[in-house]
């Protein structure tokens, strides 16, 4: 049997990808089946970091009349019932799970250290980082690659609710043409939005790839560790 190619990777998953075809709150039956791929990838012995996103309540981009600041706080704060959610629903399939916070909230979470998330990871437990990077002005795409450059990550997988990275949005361009691979600074000249320049950028730095691929298809996780073709590469 072939092997992962990768040992720790962060998965990046959008919280409007958790919605489903309900587009606000969680669809249990996604979270089911996305629960159960992470829990295959754990048993191919792949360490598990997540990033969760939490579009699926809240964006900071939509509270046009508020403050910047107060906007992506709230954001932050979004993040942390999606990983709740994920932690509640690992747990009751006999998973450890840890959830960490960029913002302090000791009654329900542990703060982010960077040793401490390590060591779970050695551990096999799944360990769940919510509120981004705690600071506002940078999306959960840019704490992925910070949290992935931080535990010494092998790449980043980006689970969205589109199959890939396109020249152009699918949803709008009937005949947008996805990427099987594509280069950082390619991804970047062309203004590509599958992920924020910011996040590529410190990726490329830190040679980390990111594979993007459709979370309507959770399998897409397990075919991403072990290496094969999922939607686009980015390296």
């Amino acid at each position: 049997m072939s092997k992962p190619i990768y040992n720790r990777v962060i998965l990046k998953i959008s919280g409007e990808a958790l919605a489903g075809d309900k587009h606000f709150g969680f669809d249990n039956d996604v979270i089911g089946e996305v629960t159960d791929a992470i829990i295959d990838t754990v048993k191919l012995g792949v360490q598990v970091g997540i990033l969760v996103g939490g579009g699926n309540f809240w964006r900071g981009r939509d509270g046009k009349e508020m403050d910047r600041t107060t906007a992506d706080y709230m954001g932050m704060l979004s993040t942390v019932l999606n990983a709740l959610a994920l932690q509640d629903a690992l747990e009751h399939k006999g998973m450890e799970t840890r959830v960490q916070t960029a913002i302090e909230m000791r009654q329900i979470a542990e703060p982010y250290i960077r040793r401490r998330a390590v060591r779970h990871l050695e551990k096999g437990r799944i360990v769940i980082f919510a509120c981004g990077s705690g600071n506002p002005y940078f999306s959960t795409d840019t704490a992925a690659a910070l949290r992935a450059a931080e535990i010494e990550a092998d790449a980043i997988l980006l689970a969205k609710n589109v199959d890939g990275v396109y020249n152009a949005d699918p949803n709008q361009v009937s005949d947008a043409k996805r990427f099987d691979e594509i280069g950082y600074l390619d991804f970047i000249n062309r203004g590509l939005s599958a992920m924020d320049t910011t996040a590529v950028t410190l990726c490329m730095d830190n040679h980390i790839p990111i594979s993007v691929f459709s979370l309507a298809e959770p399998g897409n996780i397990v075919k991403a560790v072990m290496g094969e073709a999922t939607g686009t590469l980015i390296r």
